[in-house]
């Protein structure tokens, strides 16, 4: 265990209160930004604007080019090789591929910098359900898919510091009779109510696409979910609380800014929602590594080789008679080249490729236009020694810290090694998240990283106020751009559908078409691209 026993209260009181230090009078810990690269990201976007002119002619030629290799262009590349094109090339302007899927290491121990589990897959996800199997993560046994147990999160899995301890479970507690339980179980009736149709089908779906589209799917896609959640009389602060943590969650804002679609797809695609007291039910499985998932992305990365260019920025895309021209900047050597390809997939964010392409298409820069994205923080914080414990439930591999709905931006911390079988309690690390608003990007982007750590430590001190004593160093991860938001109108847009379907020379495979970052849409996004009858073309 990371944390230490409630043996050590006696030791860490004496800490906090007999020397006459607080937290605050520790220095604050050797650091920094790792990761991306935001330079060149904003390199792409200015070379994106001041492009003009003759392109040079093309210095190599190729079948297939990607342009980005996170799950999308990673899923896609792997989509075409299945159909027998050997000749797939991917270009990746940070040195490492995996997008929002990367990883990290501290003193030796792996952690993530980004997404960090993937749920078991769901019946709509046969694209992510068929390369689990390929690489061992399901197998059949008697007809059914079963999970490889090893990577599946193990026990305790989630808990939450609620009223100065820990309880286990992400939903604060509800005393029988009360009007808060009566909210959790109204609630959880009324997403079993619109998971189903009248006909017994699901409405909502991973991917979503492949979901049946009713009057009711457009009336919660046309709302946001606070207000959604206001108008059908919910309004117990817990249960509020928790909606917006897991809004944050998964789509970077809160439920104020999501669709009340979205809100509702949370629950309703996949586990439901259970309030406490309900029969015995077996715990929402997952899969979780201490490098969060760019496990995944080792395993979707290792089979392309040299097709596989890191460090190589697009400067711009111009589609032409005889195929689609690609200007390539090396970011190592600063050398600028152009690539032909007979068919190139952008499985970038749509508001870069609507940046990057010349006489980009009207539905590329609607799209664009439509989703906002939200900025993310990562911290890793590396520790030398155990936390004391509070009174409660013990170390999980999600802790989170219970906030009114609205007035943080935490999303609490993963214990990276609790995948790790320790045998003892030690060194570990802690993998912090915060979903931010649009406002906090600049500031985010600024040079100076410790801010950023004092907010971190400060948010954690509550449940573990000996932590900045114990903290050897803290790395930040940086997403300016994390994850696109689902906003009222998103879902079935017309611009997304078009993008979805082109069939040209370019083509587009990212979970922005989704509207929300999530590993399942990037997948089948990609997937799809390649599976197309005209791929070959």
């Amino acid at each position: 265990m990371l944390l230490g026993a409630a043996a050590g209260v006696a030791g860490s009181v004496a800490w906090l209160g007999g020397c006459g230090r607080g937290p605050a009078a520790v220095a604050l810990p050797p650091g920094g930004w790792v990761g991306a690269d935001a330079e060149r990201g904003h390199r792409v976007r200015d070379a994106a604007e001041r492009r003009r002119g003759v392109w040079p002619a093309p210095a190599r030629r190729v079948g297939v080019l990607i342009a980005g290799a996170g799950i999308a262009g990673l899923a896609a590349a792997r989509a075409f090789t299945q159909r027998g094109i050997d000749d797939v090339h991917l270009l990746e302007l940070e040195d490492a591929a995996g997008g929002h899927a990367r990883g990290h290491a501290m003193a030796g121990m792996p952690c993530p910098l980004g997404a960090h589990y993937l749920p078991l897959p769901a019946p709509e996800s046969t694209e992510v359900a068929a390369w689990l199997h390929e690489i061992g993560l399901l197998r059949r046994v008697q007809g059914r898919s079963l999970p490889a147990e090893r990577h599946l999160c193990h026990s305790p899995q989630e808990r939450l510091f609620h009223d100065g301890h820990w309880i286990e479970g992400l939903l604060a507690p509800a005393a029988p009779g009360s009007p808060r339980l009566e909210q959790y179980r109204r609630f959880a009736a009324r997403i079993d109510a619109l998971a189903r149709r009248s006909d017994g089908g699901r409405r909502f779906a991973l991917p979503a696409h492949r979901a049946r589209w009713d009057a009711e799917s457009a009336a919660l896609d046309a709302t946001a979910f606070a207000s959604w959640l206001a108008r059908e009389g919910f309004d117990e602060p817990a249960l509020l609380a928790y909606l917006d943590y897991c809004c944050r969650d998964d789509y970077g804002a809160g439920a104020d800014v999501v669709s009340a679609w979205a809100g509702v797809h949370y629950f309703a695609s996949r586990h439901g929602f259970h309030a406490p007291g309900e029969p015995e039910r077996e715990r929402d499985a997952v899969f979780t590594w201490p490098e969060g998932n760019a496990w995944l992305v080792q395993r979707l990365a290792a089979p392309l080789g040299e097709r596989l260019h890191t460090g190589a920025s697009v400067l711009g895309v111009r589609e032409e008679r005889a195929g689609v021209q690609v200007l390539v900047r090396h970011e190592a050597s600063g050398r600028t080249e152009s690539w032909s390809a007979g068919i190139v997939v952008l499985a970038l964010p749509l508001a870069l490729a609507a940046r990057l392409v010349d006489r980009a298409p009207e539905a590329l820069r609607q799209a664009a236009a439509l989703l906002p994205s939200a900025p993310w923080l990562v911290a890793n914080l590396q520790l030398d020694a155990p936390l004391l414990e509070r009174i409660g439930a013990p170390l999980s591999w999600d802790n989170v810290i219970e906030h009114a709905a609205g007035t943080s931006t935490s999303l609490g911390y993963v214990d990276a090694l609790h995948q790790s079988l320790r045998p003892y309690a030690g060194a570990g690390v802690l993998s912090a998240y915060h979903a931010l608003p649009a406002a906090e990007r600049a500031p985010l982007l600024a040079a100076d990283w410790r801010p950023w750590a004092e907010r971190v430590l400060a948010d954690l001190a509550p449940a573990h106020p000996d932590l900045r004593a114990k903290v050897r160093r803290i790395d930040l991860m940086r997403w300016g751009h994390g994850m696109a938001v689902p906003r009222p109108g998103v879902q079935r847009h017309p611009a997304l559908l078009a993008l979805r379907a082109a069939r040209g020379r370019l083509r587009y495979a990212h979970s922005d078409l989704a509207g929300c970052s999530v590993f399942e849409e990037a997948f089948t996004a990609g997937a799809e691209v390649a599976g197309r009858a005209d791929a070959l073309r």
